[in-house]
């Protein structure tokens, strides 16, 4: 049985944890605030750019993208996005397992994978498992640069284009509530008709007059498009994230004042039995005087 001592200090261990916790607890949340702020300002970018790139698919039907052109490579790339950091609960979990089983359905298919790192764990799942990694962004920091994610993006974005790579995917996390935030894998290349066709409001004829031409145009919005559709789920996983950790430690901090309740009752019994113990050997010896 621990003694007093023991006790005492396995108490104090804890409070300390449950001190930093707290402090972890309070800081996602302010983070989180911001990040909720920096993601709904994505959102109608994102949705304005998907409607302006399907009404000028609508508006140049004979126009085909190389984005929009299917190729016979038998490799597929997953842009996945993670955190830097840990302690978020299963979210990075929950994210690659959703990647691992896309990996697994394109192989069946006869297509490898490789990878697109944007998050140190990311990364460090890819180099685990062994799975080529095309390129690779970490430590965005708080505030993510759409400078710094252009070039792992346009690294699959080329591959694609030159037809080493048959299909591009987009892995993260959306941001649904503060308790709930979901896995999301969606393919990005090659785009789709079905994608296009469903940001463009129907029943509307688009007209457009171009400068310097209609290819140059159509050319460098789909790459902000994609561009676009990466930022969006790097801004939606950094609220899930920051969400993810608040309810971690949120959870961590309740559980340590468990154990600290626990282990001050198991105190109070060892010394009780403690002071039981030395009265019965006082009154022992003065019977036997």
């Amino acid at each position: 049985m621990p003694t007093g001592k023991e006790i005492r200090g396995k108490i104090g261990n804890f409070q300390s944890t449950k001190k930093i916790t707290k402090a972890m607890e309070m800081i996602s949340v302010s983070k989180m605030r911001k990040a909720q702020d920096r993601m709904r300002a994505a959102r109608p970018y994102s949705e304005r750019v998907r409607a302006i790139v399907a009404h000028l698919r609508r508006a140049n039907a004979e126009y085909q993208h190389p984005y929009m052109r299917a190729n016979d490579a038998k490799q597929a790339a997953v842009i996945t996005v993670t955190t830097d950091k840990g302690l978020c609960g299963g979210l990075n979990t929950n994210i690659l397992r959703v990647v691992v089983n896309q990996a697994r359905e394109l192989h069946k298919d006869g297509m490898q994978t490789c990878g697109v790192a944007i998050g140190n764990k990311g990364l460090g799942f890819f180099n685990r498992t062994k799975m080529p990694v095309l390129a690779h962004v970490t430590q965005l920091g708080d505030q993510p640069s759409l400078e710094r994610l252009i070039g792992p993006v346009k690294v699959a974005l080329d591959a694609f284009e030159r037809g080493e790579i048959g299909a591009v995917y987009l892995a993260y996390t959306r941001f649904v509530n503060t308790m709930r935030q979901e896995p999301v894998m969606e393919q990005i290349l090659p785009l789709t008709r079905e994608r296009l066709d469903a940001g463009a409001q129907e029943g509307y004829a688009w007209d457009y007059l171009y400068e310097p031409d209609a290819e140059t145009v159509i050319d460098d919005l789909l790459v902000r498009y994609v561009e676009g559709l990466v930022y969006e789920a790097v801004a939606e996983n950094m609220a899930s994230e920051q969400a993810a950790r608040m309810v971690a430690m949120k959870a961590a901090t309740d559980n340590a004042g468990n154990v600290i309740s626990e282990l001050k009752l198991v105190y109070n019994k060892t010394r009780q039995a403690g002071i039981t113990k030395e009265l019965s050997e006082i009154v022992a010896g003065a019977a036997a005087v």
